[in-house]
Parts: C-alpha cells; structure tokens; sequence
C-alpha cells in the first residue's frame, strides 16, 4: 500500500471510543491470544517472568524429619547417654536403644526411633556426663509433608515469579522453571517541537515521555534495550512508517508518543495503514487520554506484535499505559489481569459525563482511604509524581465523599509489594 493510499485510509471516521472497561478486557484477550512463548530457564534468571506451568513439588517438604531446636534427640526415658552428634547435611545412625541419645542441631535430620528432642536450655548433665530434663509434650521437629507433600500443587501457572517464589522453588528442588518469555518492547518519540536535553523554551518542550515510559515499561516486566528507545522520530509520514517497522522487527510491543489523533502532522493513524495493522482498540472512552489506541500487526513470519498509541500530553501517555498497555502485558505473559483494590475517596472527584475519569490520588493504607492530588492537567506530571494510583470514576457518576472506587495502581518493580 502507498503512503498516499494509506493515508486516505486513515481518514475514514473513527468508530465511537471504546467504553474503558470494555478496552481492557480486548486488548487482554488479545494479549492471550498472541502469548509470549514458554522457555526454561535456571532458577536464578527466573525473577520478573511468570510461571507458565504449576509449581508443585519434587519432594515432601520438609523431606525428612527435621529438628526445629537445638537439643537432644533422646530415646525412651532418661537420664540418657550420649551416643553422637546429629548435624545438619548428615544421614545420623538410628536411635536403637532406650535411655540413648545424640546431641542434635536445628534443620538436622532427626534419627529413627527418636521418641522426643530435649531443648538445650531446659536440659543439664549429670556428674557422670550423662543428660537429664523433661522434653516437652508437642515433638520439637517437622514431620515430612509438614508443609507439602511431593507433587502437590503450590502456585498455579500464571503467577509472577519473584524473589520468594524464586526461594520456594529452590527449597522444592528445582533447579530451572518453565517461564513465558519476558515481552520486548521499543517506545518511538513522535515530534519535532520535543527537544532532548535541557530546558524547554523558544516553542520547543522537553521529552518527558522518552526517558519515563521505559521505565514504566520495565516495572510492568518488559525489557526495553536502549537502543530501542528512538527519537524525536522526523514528522513525516515516511519517517514514521520506517521507525515503526524497524522497531516491530525485534520487539514484541512498540509504543508510540503523540500523533494519535489526525492533525497536519500526526500520522500515526496512515502509517498505521501502510503497515497493514488491525485495531484492537481506537479511542477509549476514558478522561484524560481518550486518543490511546492499540494496534495488532502480523508480521511476515506470522508472528504478532503489537502498537500501543500514547498520546502526547505525558498524563494522558501514562493513563494509556495503565488503560491498554497493562492488560495487554497480562495477557501476553499469561498473567490474570490483577483484580482492582477498592479505596473510599477521601475527596468529591467529578465525573466525565459519558466517559471514565481516571483520577490521580495518593492512598492511605492503613485508612483505606483516596485523596486526589492537585497538578493533574494532562501536560502535568507533578500531580503524577506524588501519586499511587488512578480512582477510577465510572461513566455517569461523580465520586462522592466516602464512595469506595476501583484504584488502578502505578506500576511497582518485580518483586514489589504494595505497603
């Protein structure tokens, strides 16, 4: 297709914007419709991928019996001899006559025909050397199975894999899992009025967007190498169809900055066209931010990759990001979109009418409670900076004063946990 062809294409109307709940769930779908492919990895490489099989068991744990003090291991009533030592990493001889025991550590194997483990402080010697004290009534040891049984199911497939999973996985025995691939992704700057370094002036701004979105990329689970972060990418339809198809050639997702919408010089939309990409999605219905889009293209090795379209303003980019570009992770990484956590608004938040508001506000944990920010114009980023998440304000409704609101929360690194 011509860039002439394509760009007459682009000019035929829009459908009506997508209502927002509906958007995610579409481009999830999508997203597990085109799943990264599964990889074995060894377990230390695994943080930041997601399991694409269960992780079960290969032993019972803990797989022996375990003594959880140190102590004695003793056999029938005492005083009792000392026979040996029992150490963690050690196979200990049996226990096979009574008013016997050995001295044992913690996490040591505890030996057969042990009837009780004797805590050190509650234990003293004879004169003869022999050990005497009264063992208390509940078995000072983990019984195998305590905490699973070999085979048993743990976590199911899906489950992002982070530092304590990495461990639980370690402790089960297992030395590599069975992870999707992490997604790649390029962002693509669009504008020749950004300037890169800086203050702005003279009716030129700063890229905000170029140095924050791979990193909002990052904590989501991409890799995002630096050499596929490019621009400001020349405001002509050419520059723009060959950005866009020297990043999809490598990546899994590109996302793109500005030219969502069908200015002079916004030509996302026709080079779009000329690349032969199917929407998912098209305008949302959501405030800021309702230009976002999410397109699908096939490439020749009839693999999919996807763009995902921010807007220019940086507020609205980032809405975008949390609006299509999240679901779309989830579902390409065969993740569950994440059920969104509740809070009650602190604070009336208008609505917008037929459209979604995503509110910027800071959450109190311990409360429960959301408290809009101020400086949140789309072009504002200092209302963003201090936020946790966005209140979600329903088409046709207003936040009120108490009202309990979805929050859909800001991106943490792998590993992280909300406080």
């Amino acid at each position: 297709m011509s860039t002439e062809t394509a760009a007459t294409a682009a000019q035929v109307a829009a459908p009506p914007p997508a209502d927002w709940e509906q958007a995610r769930a579409r481009v999830y779908a999508a997203g597990r419709a085109a799943a990264l492919p599964v990889v074995t990895r060894p377990l230390a490489d695994t943080d930041g991928h997601t399991l694409a099989e269960p992780l079960t068991t290969r032993t019972d744990l803990p797989a022996f019996p375990t003594s959880s003090v140190d102590g004695w291991a003793v056999r029938g009533a005492g005083p009792w001899d000392v026979v040996g030592r029992a150490l963690a990493g050690n196979s200990p001889p049996p226990l096979t006559a009574d008013g016997t025991t050995v001295e044992i550590a913690t996490g040591a194997m505890v030996p057969t025909g042990t009837t009780a483990v004797l805590r050190i402080e509650e234990s003293s010697r004879t004169p003869d050397g022999r050990v005497t004290g009264t063992p208390r009534p509940k078995p000072e040891w983990r019984e195998p199975g305590e905490e699973a049984y070999a085979g048993e199911e743990l976590l199911p497939a899906g489950t992002p894999v982070d530092p304590a999973l990495v461990g639980l996985a370690a402790s089960c025995g297992h030395d590599q899992l069975r992870v999707r691939r992490r997604p790649r992704a390029a962002l693509l700057v669009f504008g020749d009025e950004l300037l890169t370094a800086g203050p702005p002036g003279a009716g030129r701004v700063r890229d905000a967007l170029g140095p924050a979105v791979p990193a909002w990329l990052r904590r989501y689970g991409c890799e995002v190498p630096p050499a596929d972060v490019v621009g400001p990418v020349a405001d002509t339809l050419p520059a723009h169809v060959a950005a866009l198809r020297g990043a999809l050639d490598a990546a899994d997702l590109v996302c793109t900055t500005g030219g969502t919408m069908h200015g002079p010089v916004d030509h996302l939309h026709p080079a779009l066209a000329a690349l032969g990409a199917e929407y998912v999605v098209n305008t949302v219905a959501v405030r800021p931010g309702f230009p976002m889009l999410l397109a699908r293209v096939t490439g020749a090795d009839g693999r999919v990759r996807f763009v995902a379209g921010l807007p220019g303003n940086p507020q609205s980019a980032i809405v975008a990001l949390v609006s299509l570009v999240a679901p779309l992770l989830a579902g390409l990484t065969g993740r569950p979109v994440p059920a969104l956590p509740y809070a009650a608004l602190a604070e009336p938040v208008p609505g917008r009418g037929a459209y979604t508001h995503l509110a910027l506000v800071r959450l109190d944990r311990a409360a429960g409670t959301a408290h809009p920010v101020r400086h949140v114009g789309s072009a504002m980023l200092r209302g963003l900076a201090g936020a946790d998440g966005f209140a979600v304000i329903r088409p046709g409704t207003s936040g009120e004063v108490g009202a309990r609101v979805p929050v859909v929360p800001l991106p943490l690194l792998p590993g992280e946990r909300a406080g």
